[in-house]
């Protein structure tokens, strides 16, 4: 930390401190989506079943597919956050980031049963995140698209490391908002031209998309899901064709590490699936960030660079 405040005025201190106290705010609204999101496609999907077979029931569904109709509202903002053992409604003074965790030592203060420390977890890695966006760019437009990038790619690793599933409605906001963003550049530097922007997003799709189709006809298996490709030309969308290749071999990179640390240490069976997308996030975070110096850095390793 001393390192990155290092020559910073009083001011853009002040910035970043802000915008990390704001994040953390932002990391408890990200445990909410990251819950609720997988239920309430699952909801959905159970829904448009059950209409599927009653039609082809004639209108009357099956007894023994019928399910009691869900009167209840459930979406990001109802029903109120609840301790999962008891029920309890979960205060506003046991909903402060982090603080209230660490109050109540990790535990329901009416029944005791142990909270996951992923929670606090997710609001520090979303305030740290965000306030590395906040040093980076500085004051401007483009730092709160940075820091809206960043939080949908907290919520989307967690909800594919927990149900291997990178929403629809997550992934395909975030390119259509990447593709937006391109009508503002200068020519120079981020957002990236519109042409760079819309090349990158059809390249980033059928890119995953050709070799998912050539795998499964190899193996007779699917070695990614759609989501994938989605995240991935969302990527293109933000950050142009151009960063594509190292965004990819940086998640495969990581994956491969991580895959096989997991299989040395755990004994993991190689045959589990793991979802890529969190690989593919973290990726595309760093190529946000530190994307042309790594490019340049590799040229000049590699000898292709014209200097």
């Amino acid at each position: 930390m001393d390192l990155l405040i290092t020559g910073l005025t009083t001011s853009q201190v002040g910035w970043i401190g802000l915008v990390f106290v704001f994040s953390l705010l932002v990391g408890s609204f990200l445990n909410v989506v990251i819950h609720r999101v997988p239920i309430m496609l699952e909801r959905e999907w159970r829904s448009q079943a059950e209409q599927i077979v009653a039609q082809q029931a004639d209108g009357a569904l099956p007894p023994a597919l019928a399910t009691p109709a869900a009167t209840e509202r459930y979406n990001l903002v109802v029903p109120r956050s609840a301790c999962p053992g008891c029920g309890a409604m979960i205060t506003a003074a046991q909903n402060i980031p982090v603080v209230s965790y660490l109050f109540l030592r990790g535990k329901c203060a009416k029944c005791g049963i142990k909270i996951s420390a992923r929670y606090p977890i997710v609001e520090l890695t979303t305030a740290l995140l965000s306030a590395t966006v906040a040093w980076k760019f500085g004051v401007g437009w483009y730092t709160g698209a940075a820091l809206l990038f960043t939080w949908m790619l907290v919520a989307l690793t967690v909800i594919d490391i927990d149900h291997q599933l990178l929403p629809d409605n997550m992934t395909l906001p975030l390119m259509w908002i990447g593709l937006l963003l391109s009508l503002a550049s200068s020519g120079s530097g981020l957002p990236v031209d519109p042409r760079s922007s819309i090349i990158g997003a059809v390249a980033g799709y059928l890119s995953l998309w050709s070799v998912f189709h050539l795998f499964k006809l190899l193996t007779g298996k699917e070695g990614m899901g759609y989501g994938d490709f989605k995240l991935f030309a969302a990527f293109g969308a933000w950050l142009g064709w151009q960063m594509l290749p190292l965004i990819i071999l940086l998640s495969a990179f990581t994956g491969a590490v991580v895959g096989i640390t997991l299989i040395v240490v755990r004994g993991r069976d190689r045959n589990i699936p793991s979802p890529f997308g969190p690989y593919l996030a973290a990726a595309g975070w760093i190529a946000l960030m530190w994307g042309d110096p790594l490019v340049e850095a590799y040229l000049r390793v590699s000898g292709l660079s014209g200097h």
